[in-house]
């Protein structure tokens, strides 16, 4: 939820922004294909504040990606003046393999694999995001795969009634922090 806190300290400064001449103000939100291993119903609101003990951890990470999504289009929704894309940045090799301690061994050596030979250098990773807040081509809400392909998501990615309580859940979370 930091992602959506900053951004909430941000609106006043983007939306005046957005008034001066020639002015283009995104905020790319990075999501992941991730998101289609998030749990059956999409999001389980009851474990989003606490360790989630019964749901694994790719299931954890996959709804946190599949939250990324739909709080994107929605925080485009909210504030259509704002470009808001959404992005993949495609299968990185990186060290999430290693940090996936509650996995199970044979998924950590699945992505392991996975990574090291399909995946892209930290460098080439980067570029859809770079894309998204750069290309004239961006369309707010959409979600992109690299480098710059439209995708839908997956069916709970595509649920406006989805998003829309996790944006109210969300606004409401942040209600502590804004006082």
């Amino acid at each position: 939820m930091g992602h959506a806190l900053l951004v909430k300290l941000l609106i006043p400064v983007l939306l005046k922004t957005v008034e001066l001449p020639g002015s283009d103000v995104r905020v790319v939100v990075l999501t992941s294909h991730a998101h289609n291993y998030a749990p059956d119903f999409g999001i389980q609101f009851d474990t989003l504040k606490n360790s989630a003990e019964g749901m694994n951890t790719i299931a954890r990470y996959g709804q946190s990606k599949l939250a990324n999504l739909l709080w994107g289009r929605e925080l485009g929704r909210h504030y259509p003046q704002l470009t808001v894309p959404l992005v993949h940045p495609g299968l990185v090799r990186t060290n999430l393999a290693t940090t996936m301690g509650q996995s199970n061994f044979i998924m950590r050596v699945l992505w392991w694999i996975t990574s090291s030979f399909i995946g892209v250098d930290v460098e080439t990773g980067t570029l859809n995001q770079l894309w998204a807040a750069t290309s004239p081509q961006v369309e707010s809400g959409q979600y992109y795969v690299p480098v710059g392909k439209t995708k839908k998501g997956n069916k709970y990615a595509q649920d406006s009634g989805l998003g829309k309580k996790l944006w109210e859940w969300t606004e409401g979370e942040l209600e502590e922090f804004l006082v």
